[in-house]
């Protein structure tokens, strides 16, 4: 039996040297489970860990109240949270490529550390035991989650990984819609004890049962309705090859940093990053004082969550015709006209245009993660691609200190407005910072062609 499954399994090389493992079905692999199982489960557990981040900003006026907190100090967890969430990333990713951790006890780990976080948010009213709670042990189970999430679901779907990723983040937005509304609408100081015991029990499930079922494919593993050979030409199978082709050698993590374009691509997600994380935080806190009634400033509110979590798979799908770069950069400049409008709202108090920003802003706030994760693989190779993302993805640290921190710092000093209009700036500062990208690797010019003259 273990020789005629070996005869099965054979090496496939495309034109550029790459090694494909072809010949084993992911349903015996899966044990029984088709692929697609894989992005439910990883949906679902994304969904959960949401909750953590877009649910923390819908919760703040019943935490300030429960709490007796000034603006800056509710607000100081999520921030924090924030750069474990994301710092996370990297020694994950280096910890998952080199095979020492499998995707299981990761997430089971996650589970309990999510759960933990939600629970001190719920029981514990002193700061410091929030951020030691929510920020620190929340941030880590939620990095854990979301790194195992995004590595697995990329390795089952190596002929679109970057459409398969934009599916799993994007229910990290939009899966917490209803926990947005619903708080918005119900949350206040009594009810906050229950509903966020009932999160951290519900979030733990979804996280944990699907853990149990996450498992690794065999290194370079691929599905084997998809020729690879014809694959990496651009065939009708993958037409976006045409517009995102192949990195020029496969790249190392250490000689990546030593280009020009992962530290750019890193600039790029901090500058997006604090932007999107800014409106998710301070939203349903600015709209309230406007005089919008909740369900108004619920509707807002789920608007933004909403098109945050549409808007990567959409990104992804405008990518494979116009190229990822250049999706990136319209992406950051939707997301900075949303800022405006966003000022002109809470600047007039017209809840009109406050909607349509949160559409716009909405739009551009969630495409620029799944884009950049593409970019990864196609300016660095697949070998490191796991590592090379999470170096990238570090950067959202940075972004909770600017987004979350330095923004309300800002709201407090020169008022909401201001802050949006800053937060504009430096989206457009992140579109542009796009525009520079190049693939490393390739010569910057072409060598001049001198013709030699007639000789006598």
């Amino acid at each position: 039996m273990r020789e005629q499954r070996s005869e099965e399994i054979r090496e496939v090389r495309d034109w550029r040297g790459r090694r494909y493992r072809v010949g084993e079905d992911a349903r015996a692999l899966l044990t029984g489970w088709p692929r697609a199982s894989i992005l439910w489960q990883a949906g679902l557990a994304m969904a959960a860990i949401g909750v953590l981040q877009y649910g923390y900003g819908a919760a703040v006026p019943a935490l300030m109240a429960r709490n007796d907190w000034t603006l800056a100090e509710a607000f100081l967890p999520l921030a924090v949270w924030t750069v474990f969430q994301a710092g996370v990333g990297f020694p994950i990713a280096y910890l998952r490529q080199h095979g020492w951790v499998g995707p299981k006890m990761l997430m089971l780990a996650g589970a309990v550390l999510c759960e933990a976080g939600l629970l001190t948010l719920a029981y514990v009213p002193s700061t410091l035991g929030v951020l030691v709670g929510y920020s620190v042990v929340g941030g880590i189970g939620a990095g854990l989650v979301y790194a195992v999430c995004t590595s697995t679901v990329a390795k089952w779907y190596p002929e679109r990984s970057a459409s398969a990723v934009g599916i799993v983040t994007g229910a990290f937005a939009y899966g917490s819609v209803p926990v947005v509304v619903a708080s918005v609408v119900a949350l206040d100081a009594s009810s906050l004890q229950p509903v966020l015991t009932i999160a951290a029990v519900v979030g733990f499930l979804l996280i944990a049962i699907g853990g149990l079922l996450f498992v690794d494919p065999p290194q370079r593993w691929w599905p084997e309705a998809v020729d690879p050979r014809h694959w990496s030409l651009g065939s009708e199978s993958n037409r976006s090859r045409r517009h995102n082709p192949p990195a020029v050698r496969e790249f190392s993590p250490e000689q990546a940093l030593h280009t020009r374009a992962l530290p750019t691509m890193a600039l790029v997600l901090l500058g997006a990053g604090a932007v999107s994380l800014f409106d998710a935080a301070f939203l349903v806190v600015l709209a309230a004082g406007l005089g919008a009634g909740s369900a108004l400033v619920a509707l807002a509110a789920g608007l933004l969550v909403g098109m945050n979590g549409a808007s990567r798979a959409m990104a992804v799908g405008a990518s494979e015709r116009i190229g990822r770069s250049q999706a990136l950069g319209l992406v950051l400049g939707v997301l900075a006209a949303g800022q405006l409008l966003l000022a002109v709202a809470v600047g007039t108090g017209s809840t009109g245009i406050l909607a349509a920003a949160c559409v716009v802003a909405g739009l551009g706030g969630g495409g620029f993660y799944p884009l950049l994760a593409g970019l990864a693989r196609e300016y660095f190779g697949e070998d490191s691609a796991v590592e090379v993302h999470g170096l990238v993805y570090s950067a959202k640290a940075g972004s909770g200190v600017v987004g979350v921190g330095l923004g309300a710092l800002t709201v407090a000093t020169w008022g909401a407005p201001a802050a949006f209009v800053l937060a504009g700036l430096l989206a457009l500062g992140a579109a542009w910072g796009a525009t520079t990208l190049r693939r490393p690797g390739l010569p910057r010019t072409l060598p001049s062609v001198v013709q030699a003259g007639p000789t006598f």
